[in-house]
């Protein structure tokens, strides 16, 4: 071993305060881009989880349709309207048969002949699921729209 030279040694160092955590803001929440993306979005995620029920809110003529076709075609049960003297909310019943539903947006043109197309981008198959659209005769299926021999603005699509 080496003899020490006469250098005096160094203090030790301080510990470095620990790291902070953010500070949080009270309510600092996004706004609503789409009421029926949200209300669809917490279906699909309350069926993944296996919930028996899920509450929607605020509450839109759009969802209202939209909950109705989906409930004709037996992908929902009952749902119920709570008047809360705000926005109102849904309390759904969900039955497990939802593998996905979305919307799409921008609400794209879709005239008759060009349905058959967004069947296919959308839907995993031609035996299930459903396009969702607004037409002049109100909101319906791609089926009924096409009886009715109409187009429409998609709205979103169930299966």
């Amino acid at each position: 071993f080496a003899a020490r030279t006469s250098t005096p040694a160094a203090p030790p160092r301080a510990r470095p305060p620990p790291p902070r955590a953010a500070p949080r803001l009270e309510s600092a929440a996004m706004t609503r881009s789409s009421v029926l993306a949200d209300a669809l979005k917490k279906m699909s995620n309350a069926e993944k989880r296996g919930r028996k029920q899920v509450l929607l809110r605020p509450v839109s003529r759009v969802v209202i349709k939209f909950l109705q076709v989906m409930q004709k075609h037996g992908y929902i049960g009952e749902f119920e309207l709570v008047d809360d003297h705000r926005a109102g909310k849904i309390v759904v019943e969900l039955i497990g048969r939802i593998n996905k539903c979305g919307v799409i947006n921008p609400r794209f043109d879709v005239p008759l002949r060009d349905i058959e197309k967004y069947v296919n981008n959308l839907l995993p198959s031609r035996q299930f699921g459903f396009i969702i659209l607004t037409t002049t005769f109100g909101i319906m299926d791609h089926e009924e729209a096409r009886r009715k021999h109409t187009g429409g603005k998609v709205l979103g699509f169930v299966y």
